[in-house]
C-alpha cells in the first residue's frame, strides 16, 4: 500500500530499506536493522515453497546438504527472531510476535517437520536404529505448531487475535485445506539386538555393504576444497566401535574411529599443500563388528591449470558449474537500456533484469545488452544451460512470447520464449503456470557443443525486457537432482560496466 500510494518513492536501490524503515516505524530504531533482516531473509525463505506445499521430499535430501541447509537457516533465523523479542520492552512484544516472531518460528517449525519426516522415511528405508527417534520428533514438531497456534489464538494479549491463526496448513493433498492439520506419516523399524554397521554417502540415498557397487564421494578439487560426509549407522540395539583408515596420508577424516549408538558423520577433507597434482583416485576403509568393511572411493582433482591467483569467472566442479546471476564478469548496455541487481528478488539471493522495462525488444548479438559470464570448463562436448527466472507471464499476449537469448563466446545466440503456450485468462487451466507459482521459478534449458576445455565466456541477452535472471547452471553432465539446484560454484570476478 506504501508502494501504490507512492511509486515514484521507491527504486530497485532502495527497496532494502522499507524493511529497515517499517522495522523502526513498528518497534524503534535500536533494533531496527536486525528485525530488517529478519523479515528479509523470512520472506525469500517462505517464497521458495508456499507452506501448505511442502513435503517431505520437496528439498533433496541427499544432494548439496540441501534439505538440511534449509532447515538449519531457517531455525536460525528463529534463533535470532526469539532474542530480540527477549529484549525488547514489554510494549513491544505482541506486536513483534504478531508480526515477526510466530511467522519466522511457525515457518521454521514446519519445514523441519517436513524435513524430519522425509530423513524418517529415508532411514527406514536404510534400516537404521535413528528411524525411531525421528518419528518421535516428528510428532513433537506437529506439537509445537499446534502449540504455536494456540498461543497466538487463546493466550497472546488475552485471546484478542483468538481464531486468527485456525487454518489448516498441513497435510494439502489438493487446493482446498483439509478440515484438519493432519501429520505426515512416519515409520517406525523393529531392530535385531545385534549391531550391524550401515555406511551412507553424500549424494546417495544407497548404503553399504547393502549396495554391490562402490561407494564413491563426490570429486574433491583445490578451487572448492570442499568437506563431504560418510555417515555411519547402526542397523542393531547393540553399540559397536568402529575405525577409518585412510589409504593416503593426504586424506583428512574426522573423528577416525570411536563407537556407534545409533549414528555418527565423519567429514572427509584433503591436505592440498600435501595432494598430489592432476586427478588421484584413493580411499578409506571403515571397520566395524564382525569383522565388516565398507571402502569409500575418494577422488580428489589437485588442478594446475588454471592457477588459482588467475582465475577471472567460475570453474567446474563434479560436472557443473552454478553462477547467481549478479555475479557477472561484465554488463554490456546501451544509451537507453542498463542492467538492474533487484536485491532479494531470488529464491538464493537477487535477480538481474534489463531497464527500463518500458524498452522496446533487442536483436542479440554484436554489442547489444547482454550479460557476460567468464567460466573454466574441464567438459567438452553437449553441456546444457539452465536459466532459473522468476515467473512471469507474456503480458503483451505476443505471438513470440518473453524472450531471452543465450550463447558461448562468439556463437550465434540461441533465443528462447520462456512463455510458450497460450495465455489463459482463467491460470487455472495452465499447468505450465501452476508448476510456476507453486515452485517459484522457471527454469528453462537450452543445449550447447563446447568444443574444448579452457576459458570461456556464456553470454546473457536480452531480447524482451520483463525478463528477472536469477540462476545460471551450466550442466555437463553431473548437476544431481535438487529444488533449488547446485550451491554456487567457485569463482573470481572483476565487474566491469559499460
Amino acid at each position: 500500500l506504501d508502494y501504490a500510494w507512492n511509486p515514484e518513492k521507491f527504486t530497485p536501490q532502495n527497496l532494502p530499506d522499507y524493511y529497515v524503515n517499517w522495522a523502526k516505524q513498528q518497534f524503534g530504531k535500536k533494533y531496527a536493522n536486525e528485525i530488517a533482516n529478519i523479515l528479509a531473509l523470512y520472506t525469500k525463505y517462505n517464497a521458495r515453497r508456499k507452506p501448505e506445499l511442502l513435503s517431505p521430499v520437496t528439498y533433496s535430501l541427499t544432494n548439496y546438504r540441501e534439505a538440511e541447509t534449509v532447515v538449519s537457516n531457517y531455525n536460525k533465523l528463529a534463533n535470532e527472531a526469539k532474542k530480540i523479542y527477549d529484549k525488547l520492552p514489554t510494549d513491544y512484544k505482541a506486536a513483534y510476535y504478531q508480526l515477526v516472531l510466530y511467522p519466522v518460528e511457525a515457518c521454521a517449525n514446519l519445514n523441519d517437520l517436513y524435513v524430519t519426516d522425509g530423513f524418517n522415511h529415508l532411514y527406514a528405508m536404510q534400516g537404521r536404529a535413528a528411524t525411531d527417534s525421528l518419528a518421535e520428533k516428528v510428532k513433537e514438531l506437529f506439537k509445537r505448531d499446534a502449540d504455536l497456534s494456540h498461543y497466538y489464538n487463546k493466550v497472546m494479549e488475552n485471546g484478542r487475535w483468538d481464531h486468527m491463526m485456525d487454518q489448516t496448513h498441513i497435510g494439502y493433498t489438493y487446493w482446498q485445506e483439509p478440515k484438519q492439520n493432519n501429520m505426515p506419516e512416519v515409520k517406525n523399524i523393529n531392530l535385531p539386538q545385534a549391531a550391524d554397521m550401515g555406511v551412507a554417502i553424500e549424494g546417495s540415498d544407497k548404503w553399504w555393504p547393502e549396495e554391490t557397487g562402490p561407494a564413491v564421494l563426490p570429486e574433491f578439487d583445490n578451487f572448492n576444497q570442499q568437506k563431504f560426509y560418510i555417515g555411519i549407522f547402526n542397523r542393531g540395539k547393540t553399540s559397536f566401535n568402529y575405525s577409518v583408515k585412510a589409504e593416503k596420508p593426504w586424506i583428512n577424516i574426522s573423528p577416525s574411529g570411536g563407537i556407534i549408538d545409533k549414528q555418527q558423520r565423519l567429514w572427509v577433507s584433503i591436505d592440498w599443500t600435501k595432494a598430489p597434482e592432476g586427478e588421484t583416485k584413493s580411499g578409506l576403509v571403515i571397520s566395524g563388528p564382525d569383522n565388516k568393511e565398507v571402502t569409500v572411493e575418494v577422488l580428489a582433482n589437485n588442478h594446475s591449470v588454471p592457477k588459482q591467483n588467475h582465475v577471472n569467472g567460475f570453474v567446474e566442479s563434479n560436472g557443473y558449474i552454478s553462477i547467481e546471476a549478479p555475479h557477472y564478469s561484465n554488463a554490456v548496455g546501451s544509451s537507453t537500456i542498463s542492467w538492474q541487481v533487484i536485491p532479494n528478488l531470488g529464491r538464493t539471493l537477487s535477480a538481474v533484469t534489463p531497464f527500463p522495462v518500458t524498452s522496446k525488444a533487442q536483436e542479440p548479438g554484436g554489442n547489444s545488452p547482454h550479460l557476460e559470464y567468464n567460466i573454466y570448463l574441464y567438459s567438452k562436448g553437449e553441456v546444457k544451460v539452465e536459466a532459473y527466472f522468476s515467473p512471469t507471464l507474456n503480458f503483451h499476449n505476443s505471438p513470440d512470447g518473453i524472450r531471452y537469448a543465450v550463447s558461448f563466446d562468439n556463437e550465434k545466440p540461441q533465443i528462447v520464449n520462456m512463455t510458450p503456450g497460450k495465455y489463459y485468462a482463467d491460470l487455472n487451466h495452465d499447468p505450465l503456470w501452476n508448476k510456476w507459482v507453486a515452485n517459484n521459478i522457471n527454469i528453462e534449458t537450452t543445449k550447447f557443443n563446447i568444443d574444448k576445455p579452457g576459458e570461456h565466456t556464456l553470454k546473457f541477452w536480452m531480447v524482451d525486457p520483463g525478463v528477472d535472471l536469477q540462476k545460471i547452471v551450466i550442466d555437463c553432465g553431473g548437476v544431481k537432482k535438487s529444488y533449488l539446484g547446485p550451491p554456487e560454484s567457485f569463482h573470481q570476478n572483476v565487474k566491469n560496466n559499460k
